[in-house]
């Protein structure tokens, strides 16, 4: 049956969530839909789609995508606040970003946050917002021009050429201490709900040309034992991770950190341990060893980008998922997908449509796999090769809640109280007093709203079932003419997605 979306308006808030189809099993629903899902999406802006709009023009684009996004069944956004040593919000270290206003150091006019407006937007729709910053770039090519005020020109002795592109230098404590302090910044003055770095650590490596660090081996590398470049350059970017995670998780115990890598780790050519493929590799040419912070505990979710196509030669889709599934290493691991590459290549056991299936049912295949986060949003939202359509379909038909990171958070907020329904001037509406709380983590973020008919169980693993989030405490109730009988349930849900014991009331519709 067709889903019936909702936008609730009450006052300046926006709810918005699926009405099931009544005809659903509870058996087809929890089988096909799972109830616990990352559903996320890449809003890039290197691409240069907002550089040097109107504010207005910007926020109605993203407006517009979010609604789409939303509408589709995705969960969580990771926009790109951070591409060049440089901000998409009010940032006291750092020029604006020139994707933003066309030149970099040019404040919008009229003044607008991109980033606040974006969370705003994104939590407003139940959705989580994932600040995305690239660590050591400043500049993607050499001819861009940096703001008078940039910190390259505070301390250049920072900074480091390649190829047509400008770095920090990973090897300096100077450089960790800065990129920290940033982080610190936007986790402490905004609400996110993590901190999200791409696959950019050490530089994808130019063809006969060496990454210029010589200097700093010398002075740091060296002094510390290390004989081999490689170790140490990996020594480097251990010692940034665990500190970003540190930081993030000393300010705000529920902020995660979340890293998303090049598609392999490790070719099984050079290491018995990597995969059957024949690509570039995080280890040994990224300098990113993906698994060490993923054992140590110092990242929090991982997205692999495996982007390539199932069958591909040297880099198999279904190959790297069976992988990084039995290389989660007890974190949650969510796939990143190629939207692009997905509808342009045909499934190798049935020509006549895309990979997406086939992509979808080997994810889920996977108890380790938690679900995917696609690039690019854009892609989604122009809906190419219809992925959007099949998305909305079949494998997002039903919401679906975010995972639950059990290792930051078990324990279950507190339940609705006083769960009623009345008549008011704007309609009926189910009421109910938000539960109690000591401490930030237990504080209801958010509510689950489940409809059943009066003869069915509840089965909170039905998402066929779940009509609304909101993060208000009340619902405007779709009446009709008073015959026909359901129970509401609501839930409350903390920070981190743990879900309370619900609270049920009846009605007629």
């Amino acid at each position: 049956m067709d889903i019936r979306r909702l936008l609730l308006l009450a006052g300046a808030a926006i709810l918005m969530g699926v009405c099931g189809a009544e005809a659903q099993t509870d058996a087809a629903a929890t089988s096909r839909y799972p109830k616990r899902e990352f559903r996320g999406a890449w809003i890039q802006v290197v691409n240069g789609q907002f550089k040097g709009l109107p504010g207005e023009q910007v926020r109605q684009l993203l407006i517009d995508q979010l609604n789409s996004l939303h509408r589709a069944g995705f969960n969580a956004i990771i926009f790109q606040v951070r591409p060049e040593a440089d901000a998409l919000y009010d940032s006291p270290y750092e020029p604006f970003s020139r994707f933003l206003t066309g030149v970099q150091g040019q404040r919008p006019w009229p003044f607008w946050d991109p980033m606040q407006f974006m969370i705003e937007e994104c939590h407003k729709r139940g959705m989580e917002f994932h600040a995305w910053i690239n660590p050591y770039r400043v500049k993607t090519t050499l001819k861009s021009e940096l703001a008078p005020g940039h910190i390259y020109y505070t301390h250049p002795e920072w900074f480091l050429t390649y190829g047509d592109q400008l770095f920090f230098d990973p090897a300096l404590p100077e450089s960790r201490d800065y990129i920290c302090q940033i982080v610190a910044d936007i986790v402490s003055r905004y609400d996110v709900d993590a901190i999200h770095m791409d696959d950019y650590f050490y530089p994808y490596p130019i063809p006969g040309k060496e990454f210029p660090d010589d200097a700093s081996f010398a002075r740091y590398g060296k002094p510390a034992g290390f004989t081999n470049r490689a170790d140490w350059r990996r020594d480097n970017v251990n010692k940034l991770i665990k500190r970003v995670h540190e930081t993030v998780r000393g300010l705000k115990p529920w902020v995660k950190f979340g890293v998303s890598p090049f598609g392999i780790y490790r070719n099984a050519a050079g290491d018995p341990l990597g995969s059957r493929t024949k690509g570039l590799q995080n280890y040994d040419d990224l300098y990113a060893d993906v698994l060490l912070w993923l054992r140590n505990g110092w990242v929090d979710y991982n997205i692999p980008q495996i982007y390539w196509q199932i069958g591909h030669p040297a880099a198999d889709y279904a190959t790297l998922v069976e992988w990084w599934a039995k290389h989660a290493e007890g974190r949650p691991l969510f796939i990143g997908q190629s939207v692009p590459n997905t509808v342009q290549n045909a499934d190798t056991e049935n020509p006549s449509i895309n990979q997406l299936p086939r992509k979808m049912a080997l994810q889920r295949a996977y108890q380790t796999i938690g679900g995917s986060c696609h690039w690019y949003a854009g892609a989604v939202v122009e809906n190419m090769g219809r992925y959007r359509d099949a998305l909305t379909g079949e494998y997002y038909k039903y919401p679906a809640l975010p995972p639950v990171f059990e290792f930051m958070d078990s324990k279950a907020p507190g339940k609705v109280r006083k769960l009623k329904a009345l008549w008011t001037d704007g309609g009926y509406y189910l009421f109910w007093t938000a539960p109690k709380y000591k401490d930030e983590m237990d504080r209801p973020d958010m509510y689950v709203i489940y409809r059943f008919p009066a003869k069915e169980g509840v089965n909170l693993e039905n998402t066929a079932r779940i009509a609304a989030f909101t993060r208000d405490t009340f619902f405007k109730l779709p009446y009709e003419r008073g015959k026909e009988k359901y129970r509401y349930v609501v839930t409350t849900l903390d920070r981190l997605h743990n879900e309370s014991r619900p609270a049920g009331k009846r009605v007629k519709l």
